[in-house]
């Protein structure tokens, strides 16, 4: 293909700066010292801010009321319990659930009631939701998710979620740092917690049922199944207790939900007053026992169930 005047001109100009030396190029690397890792402003330094803005806004609420809302409607067929806890809720706070599945954060999103819900950002996994472009964008248009390092509670993390915070948008994490990987839960960590203490703002437990027949981790095709997304009363950190203890006080009323959920709702407040309610975590006994002791979550057992004819 020949060559026309004008990228003959580019390619002679280029020609001429490279020839040219700093400032017109970068400064040569002395002899003698590692050159610089290039960064990608992925992960925990991926900007979300555009993501909070009107029109991406406008795009994410449209989605969570007409695609997201029918998609759970149909996959997941939710109940939704203790909504009326929030009515003493006044201004942002942060809703932490257990975690089962990738539905969660949609069964989540359409089940948060106003004024929270299209004021929510998600603390999503820096290093599983932002470790490409494309995924980065996803995540922050669709559920408004920011980054959260889960392995430490990273500063650059916890300030931009303060931020939000004192900006009026609430916050939800998943204490558990990832998603079960045998149906049970595992012990919160004390990021939401510190986040809580840090802000001085209530936290309210949420306890989600059913989502890991729907879409359990290691899984790629949905399944249906019926869910029950239980709001608990709102939280406050007592004065001087640390983030620790209250991240073990978080889950004990997750655990109290889960209960309520799955039992009588009498029993399971008396349980949970007495402090005697079944824990996230399960037994800790062998992984088969373990499955076995799921019971009826367990996928297993309910194809085996005999459904015999009313008579």
């Amino acid at each position: 293909m020949a060559t026309t005047p004008l990228t003959q001109r580019i390619a002679r100009l280029r020609s001429m700066v490279g020839r040219l030396g700093f400032p017109w190029r970068a400064a040569p690397i002395p002899p003698g010292v590692e050159p610089p890792q290039p960064t990608r402003q992925l992960k925990a330094e991926y900007d979300t801010a555009w993501a909070r803005r009107y029109p991406a806004r406008v795009v994410r609420a449209s989605l969570v009321e007409t695609v997201m809302r029918f998609v759970m409607s149909v996959v997941a067929s939710p109940s939704r319990e203790g909504t009326d806890r929030l009515s003493t809720v006044d201004g942002p706070v942060i809703f932490v659930a257990n975690h089962h599945s990738h539905a969660d954060t949609p069964l989540l999103l359409t089940s948060i009631p106003e004024p929270w819900r299209h004021r929510v950002v998600v603390g999503a996994a820096a290093d599983y939701f932002f470790a490409t472009r494309l995924g980065s964008a996803l995540a922050a248009l669709l559920i408004n998710a920011i980054p959260i390092e889960r392995t430490k509670v990273g500063r650059r993390s916890a300030n931009l979620a303060a931020d939000l915070l004192d900006d009026g948008w609430s916050v939800l994490i998943f204490p558990e740092g990832g998603r079960s990987p045998d149906g049970w839960g595992q012990p919160f960590r004390g990021g939401a917690a510190y986040l809580a203490i840090r802000c001085n703002v209530p936290v309210v437990p949420v306890h989600i049922a059913g989502t890991d027949r729907i879409l359990r981790k290691g899984h790629l095709l949905p399944s249906r199944s019926s869910t029950t997304v239980t709001f608990g009363d709102p939280l406050l950190a007592t004065e001087g207790e640390h983030a620790r203890g209250f991240a073990s006080r978080l889950e004990a009323a997750v655990a109290a939900l889960g209960d309520e959920a799955a039992n009588d709702w009498w029993q399971a407040r008396q349980r949970a007053h007495a402090g005697t309610s079944p824990g996230l975590t399960g037994p800790d006994i062998g992984a088969w026992r373990r499955v076995w002791a799921l019971g009826d979550r367990g996928r297993r057992s309910r194809r085996r169930r005999v459904l015999w004819p009313e008579l």
